[in-house]
């Protein structure tokens, strides 16, 4: 659909709020809940299956349709985005989804890396891992299997990015100069931190957020496999996460 054929639906919608409309509207922009479910997906890798992610967020894709005001001069798709994944993080944070004795995992694994690389100046292996922690190599695998997923944002920093507060204040926020100062600043470190990466978290990275592929067709150029790709991208962003410092919302830079 054009754009202006786009924008006589919103205005029809807005005159008179039938549910055909909606449907029209939603039909339209169901892409964009695939592409925040695709994304999260890769935070979460196989925890939650991504055709659930995907019916969580039709429900915030809905809300945004319903609450959309096309005179804050905040593009659709940008608003809607935002709700979309906290609608999908309201629905696994009631999932209860990271159990404390996987956090306690998480950190021990952490630890006995830590203490590897201090002591032979290198990166630690699965097996000597495993060792220090005294379990066996399938066990600390199926721990790092278990844990990948927390390994970088964790689910309350993205509530916060996806607070109403921000929503309210996103046209005038993207009007300010220091703003948009501060946004490219740190797009320029994103790019001091991409060259720190491996050339394959680097390919991983660009093919996902630049070429907007699929774990499938990113795997496929790589020759590796879907599982591969997930834990390539965990460790570029844990990387990158390290190098711009906590507070920032990654995904707004890519």
């Amino acid at each position: 659909m054009r754009e202006t054929e786009r924008n006589r639906l919103w205005e029809q919608y807005h005159k008179k709020k039938t549910p055909q409309l909606r449907e029209q509207l939603i039909l339209e922009y169901a892409g964009v809940v695939n592409l925040v479910a695709g994304r999260l997906s890769m935070y979460l890798g196989y925890t939650v299956e991504y055709d659930d992610l995907v019916g969580y967020g039709i429900f915030g894709l809905i809300d945004a349709i319903d609450k959309y005001d096309m005179e804050k001069n905040v593009k659709f798709e940008t608003y809607a985005s935002l709700r979309i994944r906290g609608a999908i993080l309201d629905e696994i944070r009631k999932m209860d989804w990271i159990p404390r004795t996987l956090r306690q995992k998480q950190k021990k694994m952490d630890a006995a890396a830590a203490k590897i690389e201090a002591e032979c100046g290198r990166t630690a292996k699965g097996d000597e891992i495993a060792n220090e922690l005294g379990i066996s190599v399938e066990e600390y695998e199926n721990w790092k299997a278990e844990a990948e997923f927390t390994n970088l944002i964790s689910l309350d920093d993205y509530l916060e990015q996806g607070n109403e507060g921000r929503l309210e204040t996103m046209g005038a926020k993207f009007q300010q100069p220091d703003h948009a100062i501060q946004k490219q600043e740190l797009k320029e470190m994103l790019v001091e931190a991409l060259k720190k990466l491996t050339e394959k978290e680097q390919n991983v990275i660009t093919l996902y957020y630049y070429e907007e592929l699929t774990l499938k067709e990113i795997s496929q150029i790589l020759s590796v496999s879907e599982s591969r790709v997930s834990q390539l991208h965990t460790k570029a962003l844990k990387k990158i996460k390290e190098q711009l410092g906590d507070s920032v919302d990654l995904l707004s830079l890519f």
